[in-house]
């Protein structure tokens, strides 16, 4: 089984091919054609899709605690080549072609109106470029992906080539500047999607960040924590990054609803905005950052069960987590970690049909 390693440049690398594959039959055939192509080509790597097939009834299995059925698996990797396919046309901005609603947007304002940008911190979960139809009722909506500094240049080669006129705005890590270049974004009020389901190599904060009183963050840990079942790493670097930063943290995914319909979710994760002073501030600060993640997952886990086709991590996501349940909530290194806090989002089963 493929690791998330591995997983991470093979997917993003094949992600280049198939956008670029989807935005000549996207915007040969238009949308409502170029959709009927999507059932080939589901059904193609239904039969010979080896890896993403065999991550996708893992997960399944490990989501519903028994063996999906084929059109469950068919549905999962269906809704997944729909949004590969929306993201030509959201990204070209013909926002009037989708039928967006936003839930729980009251959290992202609140954020907003402080004037600090606003920090999202999102998974492999629905379509990021969703947020982008945000922009057809906040036109000075400015919105920015934070990413591998690898995998940032080949995404921009491959949005570039989907939609050469779009604003892209990528900002990568693993350079010196990085984090200065996050701050001035925020401070702009712009907004910055990180993804947390996957390890986040944090860069040295420049001088001007340490300057304000901010200090470089000890080095990430990789928590295990209970995810649908089962123990699953996780990497709180995304959450010290905005504990440095001094922001606050609103989940975001933008569900895939079937046809037309996506779904932005927003949801309250964290606020690193107050910083403790004195002794203790650096162990208050490791357990604000703990149970954020923990609320994270729990959003997290939730989200899968509402929405179960819109899981786009195509491997075997538990590898490397512990089956000890003692060692749910423990750092690698650290100490052992706060119980895990329920997420408090409206339940509610995935309704839609993706097929």
């Amino acid at each position: 089984m493929t690791t998330r390693h591995d997983w991470t440049e093979l997917r993003e690398r094949s992600n280049v091919v198939a956008l670029r594959l989807m935005r000549w039959v996207a915007t040969t055939l238009g949308r409502r054609a170029a959709r009927l192509v999507l059932h080939p080509v589901t059904f193609y790597f239904m039969l010979v899709g080896g890896t993403s097939k065999r991550a996708s009834a893992m997960y399944l299995r490990q989501l519903w605690n028994r063996r999906p059925r084929w059109i469950e698996r068919y549905r999962h990797l269906h809704c997944f080549a729909s949004t590969v396919l929306d993201r030509v046309y959201l990204l070209q901005g013909r926002y009037d072609e989708f039928d967006v609603q936003a839930i729980g947007g009251e959290h992202f304002e609140a954020v907003a109106r402080g004037g600090g940008g606003v920090l999202f911190v999102g998974a492999h979960v629905g379509s990021f470029e969703a947020l982008r139809a945000l922009g057809k009722y906040r036109r000075s909506l400015r919105v920015a992906m934070v990413m591998y500094d690898e995998n940032a240049r080949l995404i921009n080669a491959a949005l570039k080539a989907v939609a050469p006129e779009a604003e892209l705005n990528v900002i990568s890590l693993g350079r010196v500047d990085a984090m200065l270049a996050l701050k001035d974004w925020l401070d702009g009020g712009g907004v910055a999607g990180l993804l947390a389901d996957r390890s986040l190599p944090r860069p040295r904060p420049s001088a001007a960040v340490q300057g304000e009183g901010a200090r470089e963050p000890p080095r990430g840990d990789a928590i295990v924590l209970p995810f649908l079942g089962r123990h699953a790493v996780f990497h709180d670097g995304v959450f010290r990054l905005a504990a440095v930063l001094r922001r606050p943290m609103v989940f975001m995914a933008g569900l895939y609803r079937g046809g037309n319909r996506y779904e932005l979710r927003f949801m309250p994760v964290a606020d690193f905005t107050r910083r403790e002073r004195g002794p203790g501030a650096a162990a208050a600060q490791d357990r604000a950052i703990r149970e954020a993640m923990e609320r994270y997952v729990a959003i997290l886990e939730a989200v899968c069960h509402e929405a179960p086709y819109n899981w786009f991590n195509f491997y075997d996501f538990w590898d490397g987590g512990s089956h000890d349940a003692d060692a749910a909530g423990t750092a690698v290194p650290g100490t052992a970690g706060t119980s895990s806090h329920a997420a408090s989002i409206p339940a509610r089963r995935e309704r839609d049909a993706h097929v």
